[in-house]
């Protein structure tokens, strides 16, 4: 009987990629919440889903549009990548035009996003796929060299590509942050992209996971002074959390 109901829930999970235990307790309400709980850590166990907050989500749900190298990393703090972007995704409104990086933080956050009318720029395809099962939102991917490891895509005539291209947010995200070196990536052509992006836009989202703080990439591609809305999780460090509100930052 156990077994059968973690092959109906790991069924359920493939076939609609996410779900919540409030979902599955309306599935099996004959099973408590401590039995479905440890149904999907047996799950996870087998490699067949994802715990995130609140719920799982399919491994082959993220592997259909992510290469080795992503799916590992969106294996990685899965419960801060989705409390920042279950926060952000509050913050864009209906009709808005904005700009989402290829991370897999964006990618949770492209999961988690209301499916109401706006418009995305994005130089992810893992991001792009996943925003195209919302039927309102308008999906504009910047062509040029993928780069497999982050499945992105990055081109050195991106300035051509936003000259006539309007969007007023650009919501990002970092692999490491240090208050000294700012926020950087791996790839200059993505850092020289993100820069320009930040130009185009009128206001600067970051999100950044605790786990990310202290650690430096090669290419720093913006600092604190260039942000308006910094959304992370709750282990942020208090104390940076204050010095970065001084400088009038708003921090979720």
């Amino acid at each position: 009987m156990k077994r059968d109901r973690i092959v109906q829930i790991a069924s359920l999970i493939d076939k609609r990629g996410k779900i919540t235990l409030k979902q599955l307790e309306e599935y099996f309400p004959k099973a408590s919440q401590m039995t479905l709980r440890r149904d999907l850590l047996a799950l996870e166990q087998e490699g067949r889903i994802i715990r995130v907050r609140g719920g799982a989500m399919s491994v082959k749900d993220v592997q259909k549009a992510s290469g080795v190298p992503y799916t590992q990393k969106t294996t990685l703090h899965t419960d801060e990548k989705i409390q920042i972007a279950q926060k952000t995704a509050k913050l864009i409104e209906m009709g808005a035009s904005f700009f989402l990086d290829a991370g897999t933080t964006a990618l949770y956050l492209a999961k988690e996003l209301p499916d109401i009318p706006c418009n995305v720029f994005t130089n992810g395809l893992a991001v792009a796929t996943e925003l195209a099962k919302k039927k309102n939102v308008n999906i504009n991917l910047l062509g040029g060299p993928l780069l497999k490891d982050n499945l992105s895509t990055t081109s050195s005539l991106a300035s051509m590509y936003f000259q006539d291209t309007n969007f007023e947010l650009a919501v990002m995200s970092a692999a490491a942050f240090t208050p000294e070196s700012g926020f950087s990536c791996e790839s200059q052509l993505e850092a020289d992209l993100f820069k320009l992006i930040q130009k185009k836009a009128k206001s600067v989202y970051m999100m950044l996971d605790s786990s990310k703080i202290g650690k430096i990439k090669p290419y720093t591609f913006a600092r604190v002074e260039d942000l308006n809305v910094l959304i992370t999780d709750e282990n942020f460090p208090e104390e940076l959390k204050t010095e970065i509100e001084k400088k009038n930052i708003v921090v979720l």
